[in-house]
């Protein structure tokens, strides 16, 4: 089961500066899809192919993802990232994972449950991020 989570290993590595969010000169983050078979949680720690989908025009890894830098509302700080689409996939997730490219190990940021299967045959399989603003960016600290 995904188990929808910021990862618990991402909040202390944001402490030991290991993760730049910055749009400009930052670390690449990717997503990767997972299938309904995969188990993920705020224990998870780092990017894993077991039970990553497989399909036409995805590959492992998944896609690279562009920042929205960081910026505060309030007491709020927040970063997001811009809808990413595998355009003419077959593909079928229950989930996804967001993780540090640029980093050793490839380190978990957040997982997400789609709260079911998603499926694209030969068409756009398409992440769609929140506004990016204190309420509902994709990663908050408040």
């Amino acid at each position: 089961a995904i188990t929808q989570a910021m990862c618990t290993s991402f909040k202390k590595e944001l402490l030991e500066a290991k993760h730049d969010f910055l749009l400009s000169g930052g670390d690449t983050f990717m997503l990767a899809l997972y299938t309904s078979s995969a188990t993920m949680s705020a224990a998870t720690t780092a990017y894993t192919t077991t039970n990553e989908v497989s399909g036409t025009n995805y590959t492992a890894k998944g896609g690279a993802l562009t920042r929205v830098n960081p910026t505060t509302s309030g007491t709020t700080a927040f970063t997001d990232f811009a809808d990413l689409t595998f355009g003419t996939a077959t593909v079928t997730a229950r989930g996804c994972m967001i993780f540090n490219d640029t980093a050793t190990g490839d380190p978990a940021v957040a997982v997400f449950d789609f709260g079911g299967d998603k499926t694209s045959t030969a068409g756009s399989f398409t992440i769609t991020f929140p506004t990016a603003d204190a309420s509902n960016a994709v990663i908050r600290i408040a």
